[in-house]
């Protein structure tokens, strides 16, 4: 008998038919694709907005430029969103190849690789944006207690810049993290189908 297209084994189980993983499987993998563009693009940006960001301030007749080199955390940021952004490109092409193909992801050490470099970009991409969300702050605000300058109060188009791309790379953290759980939702049901497999070969 079959309701709702869900069968009913011997044992009174629920059986989903092959036609309801197919969607999601078509629906997790556009759902990866999309967040993997989105990282790209939002990793580019926030990389081009920062590495590109100057201002030059003239200090009793000294010319100072502030560039996203002297903080370190900036560049810290700038190499994350570099490295996010070339390593979700290539798995933009992968997926794509994949979609174009009709192949569907079996291989559990290649599920494992991109499980484990999704984990990676996430974690890498959460410690640029921390880091650099604190010196932002310093910047801002500065610390009395140990005599640092609101240095935006100097560089405002530099700080409102930054800023931005600081914005840019938070989403870049979120799509990541969601992505990671994406990503482990597709490992971990490999484990699920050979499991239904050996309770049906019983």
């Amino acid at each position: 008998m079959n309701y709702l297209g869900v069968g009913i084994s011997p044992g009174n189980v629920p059986v989903y038919h092959a036609t309801n993983l197919k969607v999601i499987d078509r629906r997790v993998r556009v759902a990866e694709l999309v967040l993997r563009c989105l990282i790209c693009g939002f990793s580019l940006l926030a990389a081009l907005l920062i590495g590109t960001d100057s201002q030059v301030k003239e200090i009793f007749t000294i010319r100072k430029n502030a560039r996203f080199t002297d903080m370190k955390a900036l560049v810290f940021l700038v190499v994350a969103n570099g490295v996010s952004a070339t390593y979700s490109f290539i798995q933009v092409v992968r997926c794509v190849v994949g979609m174009v193909r009709g192949s569907v992801l079996v291989h559990k050490p290649l599920a494992w690789a991109i499980f484990t470099g999704d984990q990676a970009m996430a974690y890498l991409n959460v410690a640029a944006v921390g880091a650099a969300v604190q010196s932002a702050v310093f910047a801002k605000l500065g610390q009395t207690e140990l005599q640092w300058m609101k240095i935006c109060n100097m560089y405002g188009k530099f700080c409102n810049q930054v800023g931005e791309g600081i914005a840019m790379a938070l989403l870049v953290s979120v799509c990541a993290v969601v992505l990671s759980c994406t990503s482990a939702f597709s490992l971990f049901r490999l484990f699920g189908k050979n499991k239904a497999k050996g309770s049906s070969g019983r």
